[in-house]
């Protein structure tokens, strides 16, 4: 990454380094239980502590790391139970603000009519995800999986809640990755129905819109359960 110079502001080198590290968790290269500290990072990147220190609590904070004073950080190791409540928030929250917008007063439409330059950035995504999830391809999937729903709430409006959910979606991939890795039937488990979302939502059609929504939580719960029973390999067995 190098070093600060350059015109490259702290807390601009604070987000690279957060960035970096971010991509190193959710690409399952970071792995829970393997600890680090502040100069091993600051070292690897070429830094100094203080971007870095910031870096790893912004993490922290996002619920992808845990710090011990004495110790430094790890990446948060989620349990299968952690992993079915992210699933099941993310259906209540999504189900609610849904039911809002296609609450059949037409400001579905409206609020459709008044984005249609970002649906098409957002279809793109969602066909560039949809490609990924069918191929297995988990490095390009994730990237674009995160940016699809980013996106797609800013469609729907309240970035509190857009906030949230991307929160939940990036802890729920730190959690898969090294279980999906591992996985010979990970095609099966990649959920693929990005184009059929935003097909629903940009045509307005309420029903259409949960029944893909309903379907993709469903699909999460199957897997966590497929997890319970032990079927798939232990995290981090390539």
């Amino acid at each position: 990454m190098g070093g600060a110079g350059g015109g490259v502001t702290r807390s601009t080198l604070r987000q690279q380094i957060a960035d970096a590290l971010r991509d190193e968790v959710l690409a399952g290269r970071l792995r829970p239980r393997v600890e680090f500290t502040v100069k091993q990072i600051a070292e690897q990147y070429g830094v100094s502590a203080t971007p870095v220190r910031e870096a790893l609590f912004d993490l922290s904070a996002q619920g992808l790391l845990e710090s011990d004073q004495h110790r430094g950080f790890r990446v948060r190791e989620y349990t299968v139970a952690d992993y079915r409540a992210m699933v099941e928030a993310r259906a209540l929250v999504t189900d609610g603000l849904y039911r809002e917008i296609f609450d059949g007063t037409g400001s579905a439409s409206a609020l459709i009519g008044a984005h249609q330059a970002a649906l098409v950035s957002v279809r793109r995504r969602a066909e560039e995800a949809a490609r990924a999830a069918r191929g297995g391809d988990l490095d390009i999937l994730i990237g674009y999986d995160l940016r699809f729903w980013r996106e797609l709430g800013v469609v729907v409006g309240n970035t509190y809640i857009t906030d949230f959910m991307q929160r939940l979606r990036m802890q729920a991939w730190a959690f898969a990755v090294p279980y999906l890795r591992g996985d010979a039937e990970v095609c099966d488990w990649l959920w693929s129905g990005h184009q059929e979302l935003v097909a629903a939502i940009t045509a307005a059609d309420g029903p259409a819109v949960r029944a893909v929504l309903d379907a993709y939580y469903a699909h999460g719960l199957s897997w966590a359960d497929r997890l319970a029973a032990g079927d798939p390999p232990h995290p981090g067995h390539d």
